[in-house]
């Protein structure tokens, strides 16, 4: 197939896409517990991702080289093969997205394995694809379970990539799979504790704004969630009282509802993992200034939890919780903020509030993380790039970057005639 019918057939899968917003929206809240107007949201981004990758089809190309001596020397960039893609629970039809329109863009094909408990607008997905006319075979959805449809991917001869989204547990699987088979290659976006870090000269309501959407946001299930604010301490107790009348008043109920900012965590698995973690943080200290309960005695609702004097051995200060469980440090120094911003395992994400450019640019530069955000939080432009350093993973996903983990490169080198 010509690289421009490739194009062209992404272009037709997000108009098809576009087409069954709300339809797919409403299976991806059904199906995750999602607030609705954040799956319409999802549902458009990625479509978007598809014509974004769409428009890359036909312009992925090599060089022609200047080399020494009588020789013609140019390079190919050619698909890698079979991707096998696994997708999380927490957003399926971004990541499916990302991963997805990647690929076809570069000519590969997929083997996609949904998330168990949130397959739903994946194998939604199939149907369209097939609606396209995206040829059989290209794209093949496998629900199944971690443990055996997943290890069959990550252990299978003739996979040549796997790109994987979920914990840096099973990260650590997938790379062992990839040595004890065929070394396919691996592509990672793992877990975060990703630092937000706001400064004496910030605007404290704007800043307590962004803070809570940076953790409220998805009921916290979000892998670059802003799970750690360090507060100057001369703002740092307005700073507290306002964070936590802001989360006393986000909204939790039927993510059907309109009213509603939040619903419920994704399982029962999720919501015992989390108050677990809520529960330790009393235990270790950390003072526990709203929430830190169930709400209701139905579903897998959580109150929206603030701690406050979090130390950063604590196991809330060092675990990914997933949750809508907001932690505020106290800083001195912006020595001291990137220390301990840096002083974790994880490196997705951070952010930095201030209207000072030169302490901007000083977090900026020396935060560990793939993406760093200043005076807003969550922005993932389809035309960058996202992916984490350290333990949340390698490679990366979105913008042209997420071309080279689909295409393997071939240099070619004639004999040619001597100049004269």
């Amino acid at each position: 197939m010509d690289a421009s019918a490739r194009g062209r057939l992404l272009y037709k899968l997000a108009d098809l896409m576009e087409r069954d917003l709300e339809y797919l929206a409403k299976l991806e809240t059904l199906d995750s517990g999602k607030i609705y107007q954040s799956s319409l949201g999802n549902i458009k981004r990625s479509s978007d991702v598809f014509r974004y990758y769409a428009g890359y089809a036909d312009k992925i190309h090599g060089k022609t080289i200047p080399v020494d001596g009588s020789f013609f020397c140019y390079t190919r960039h050619e698909p890698i093969g079979v991707c096998g893609m696994i997708i999380p629970w927490n957003f399926p039809v971004v990541l499916f997205s990302w991963k997805v329109a990647a690929a076809l863009a570069c000519g590969c094909t997929c083997i996609v394995k949904p998330a168990e408990n949130t397959s739903l607008t994946t194998i939604y997905m199939a149907k369209l694809i097939k609606e396209a006319g995206i040829p059989a075979g290209v794209v093949n959805i496998i629900p199944g379970y971690g443990p055996t449809a997943g290890a069959a991917i990550a252990e299978h001869m003739d996979i040549d990539k796997i790109a994987f989204t979920g914990s840096t547990a099973t990260g650590r699987l997938i790379q062992q799979a990839s040595g004890r088979s065929n070394l396919k290659r691996v592509t990672l976006e793992l877990g975060g504790k990703s630092p937000l870090i706001v400064f004496a000269d910030a605007n404290v309501d704007y800043a307590v704004n962004v803070g809570h959407e940076a953790i409220f946001s998805n009921m916290g299930q979000v892998c670059c969630a802003g799970s750690r604010t360090f507060v100057h301490e001369d703002i740092y107790d307005e700073y507290v009282k306002k964070a936590i009348e802001k989360a006393q008043k986000r909204t939790v109920g039927d993510p059907f509802d309109a009213k509603n900012q939040s619903g419920p965590q994704v399982s029962q698995l999720q919501f015992d993992r989390i108050m677990e973690l809520i529960e330790s943080g009393k235990k270790e200290g950390a003072k526990l200034e709203c929430g830190g309960g169930r709400l209701g005695d139905k579903g897998y609702y959580i109150e929206n939890t603030v701690f406050s004097d979090v130390k950063d051995d604590m196991r809330i200060a060092k675990e990914e919780i997933f949750g809508p469980v907001k932690q505020i440090f106290k800083f001195k120094t912006i020595e001291e903020a990137i220390e301990r911003a840096n002083t974790t395992t994880y490196g997705l994400a951070a952010g930095v509030i201030t209207k000072d450019i030169d302490k901007a640019l000083s977090i900026a530069n020396s935060i560990q993380a793939g993406t760093v955000w200043v005076n807003i939080w969550g922005v993932i432009p389809i035309q960058g790039a996202f992916g984490g350093f350290k333990m949340s993973g390698n490679g990366r996903e979105l913008g042209e970057y997420a071309l080279q983990e689909y295409t393997e490169i071939k240099t070619v080198t004639v004999k040619i005639p001597p100049q004269l």
